[in-house]
């Protein structure tokens, strides 16, 4: 295992292939969390964490329970067991922890058990091969990716709503137009090559 390919796949993950903003996964928690960025902050940390737990919980289940059993097709409902089970550890962390952040996720906290990028980065990491440590960097990355979309997205929404704006575009309209224009700055990326 290179560092050339570690490194190609982090910086895939959090550039030219963002969960957020290239493949469109994750896109609830993204809209409804980012009005702050200090909410946007904590739950961009949460999702690093069960990104990276998920992918290497996962990993593990899918090598050494689902294929040598040959369940490969229980990976999708394994997957969100693991998920569910990783996010309720969080949940609860926050709520004994940090219950100022815990407050000002709300709802979004659980709905990262049901946020298709968390999904999306274990299914991925099966459908290109990954070995351990590849997924491991893929789902750790893939979460910095996400923390990277949502704080930009984040800054951007603090300024717009400082702004004056036609009163049909306040809200979240604004904010959809906003986002539209943050993908496509990241659409700069798509030519970017590691060798």
């Amino acid at each position: 295992m290179s560092v050339t390919k570690l490194f190609s796949i982090a910086l895939g993950a959090i550039l030219v292939n963002n969960f957020i903003l290239v493949q469109f996964l994750g896109i609830c928690p993204f809209m409804g969390v980012s009005k702050k960025m200090d909410t946007a902050l904590g739950m961009g940390v949460a999702v690093i964490f069960v990104m990276g737990i998920a992918s290497a919980a996962t990993w593990l289940i899918n090598e050494y329970l689902l294929v040598r059993l040959g369940l490969q097709y229980m990976q999708t409902v394994a997957f969100i067991l693991v998920i569910a089970a990783l996010v309720q550890l969080v949940e609860m962390f926050l709520q004994k922890a940090v219950p100022a952040l815990y407050q000002a996720l709300g709802i979004y906290l659980p709905l990262i058990t049901t946020n298709c990028a968390v999904l999306g980065v274990a299914l991925l990491n099966v459908q290109n091969s990954y070995n351990f440590i590849e997924s491991v960097v893929y789902g750790v990355t893939g979460g910095i990716g996400f923390l990277v979309a949502i704080c930009l997205f984040a800054s951007v929404r603090e300024r717009v709503d400082n702004c004056e704006c036609p009163k049909s575009f306040e809200g979240f309209p604004i904010a959809l137009i906003s986002a539209g224009l943050l993908a496509l700055a990241f659409m700069g990326f798509s030519g970017l090559r590691v060798f």
